[in-house]
């Protein structure tokens, strides 16, 4: 009577033998006689049965990096069996999930494993960051809002110039009603008051002519028909003035030495010098060069 195999006597060995699989490295070659092997204590590591699995099943790192979305860098890591790249044990179980499902292999038998071997089982309190994955591209919130701040700058903008005019507005004095008594009875009109006509421009006063000191040369010029270009320069020809000397404007220049000038219209300037009027630098559209020391009201 001939007795048939078990079938789940079958099925125990074939999953004692894939558990073996994960555990060692390789089976003992024992004796071939038929001698009993010696026990197996060199236990395959997590990363060595990723990286088998990986070969045997013809993937690359870049396949599994693609598949799993972890880095390549964390995948090469956990094939040394070095987890410090996952950023913590949470991620690390998730990275050893990931790669055992893209190869093959049981996850939840290798994540035992490495809870046994890095302090017991993860911990129910939630990660406090993302996992650290590959290509995935996170919008980045932390961008500057450009439409707030240029609405933000334009909202300044204006409320500056509206403060500006609304000061100066308030800072002018009524046109004609300066020193002008307001009437007792509210009831009264008041008179018209005519703007003052504009002042022309006057010549220094003598008092201010005589103020210049004696042991220098001062020089006033005072643009009094016309605008004229006027050049000053002291005694050691630095430059004092250059530039246009507009109608009903002076200058005065005061040096222990000389003054230097050059005038582009010397009909429309007026001179004095060591409190001395000496009159237009020269004609209409003339240009003229004069230079004048402490003891001069004559022109040099």
């Amino acid at each position: 009577m001939t007795i048939g195999k078990s079938p789940h006597r079958d099925n125990r060995r074939s999953s004692a033998l894939n558990s073996a699989a994960l555990e060692s490295s390789a089976v003992p070659s024992g004796d071939r006689s038929g001698r009993a092997a010696e026990p197996v204590t060199d236990v395959v590591s997590i990363g060595k049965v990723l990286a088998g699995a990986r070969l045997r099943a013809g993937l690359t790192v870049d396949q599994v990096s693609a598949d799993t979305r972890v880095r390549v860098p964390i995948v090469h890591a956990i094939e040394e069996d070095d987890f410090g790249r996952c950023g913590g044990d949470f991620y690390a179980r998730g990275h050893i999930r990931a790669i055992a499902r893209a190869v093959g292999v049981d996850g939840d038998v290798l994540v035992v494993r490495y809870d046994a071997a890095h302090g017991g089982a993860p911990s129910t309190k939630p990660p406090a960051r993302l996992m650290d994955t590959g290509p995935i591209r996170i919008t980045d919130h932390r961008r500057p809002n450009w439409t707030t701040a240029m609405i933000i700058a334009i909202a300044a903008v204006i409320a500056l110039i509206g403060f500006n005019l609304f000061t100066g507005k308030s800072s002018q004095p009524s046109a004609g009603l300066a020193g002008v008594p307001l009437p007792s009875n509210s009831a009264s009109a008041a008179p018209p008051v005519q703007s003052p006509a504009p002042v022309a421009p006057t010549a220094p006063s003598i008092a201010a002519i005589a103020a210049a000191p004696a042991d220098k040369v001062t020089v006033k010029l005072v643009a009094e028909k016309d605008t004229s270009w006027v050049s000053a320069l002291d005694g050691n020809g630095k430059s004092l003035f250059q530039n246009n000397l507009d109608q009903g404007t002076d200058q005065t220049f005061t040096d222990p030495k000389q003054i230097r000038l050059v005038i582009g219209n010397a009909g429309a300037v007026h001179v004095y010098v060591n409190g001395k009027d000496l009159g237009a630098a020269g004609e209409d559209g003339q240009v003229v060069h004069l230079t004048y020391t402490p003891g001069d009201p004559q022109a040099g």
